[in-house]
């Protein structure tokens, strides 16, 4: 939880003054999922908390396509604001580089 919860208070900052995207892959496709956990940890606010607030900041948030696939799940399982990843728009928002700071 500490790592997520990170994670998305540290594009919350970073989004104050900052175009952010946030790529979930691997197991950080659980965490994006209608029907996720609620991740709580000391003084951050929640996962879905963060993740309800940070597009209405004009945080992209992505889901590996690959990943949700080897989950069983489609982009219907996907919580609200979260979209599927899409390599034209994501390559063009890191201007060809991969960008990383990973929890």
């Amino acid at each position: 939880a500490h790592r997520v919860l990170m994670a998305l208070s540290m594009a919350s900052i970073m989004s104050e003054d900052r175009h952010v995207l946030v790529y979930f892959d691997i197991k950080g496709i659980e965490v994006v999922l209608k029907n996720s956990d609620d991740l709580t940890y000391s003084h951050f606010p929640s996962s879905k908390t963060q993740l309800a607030a940070l597009p209405k900041k004009g945080v992209i948030l992505m889901a590996c396509p690959g990943c949700l696939k080897a989950a069983d799940k489609t982009a219907a399982d996907l919580a609200p604001g979260v979209q599927i990843a899409d390599k034209d728009r994501f390559f063009s928002f890191t201007k060809g580089r991969i960008l990383t700071l990973d929890y």
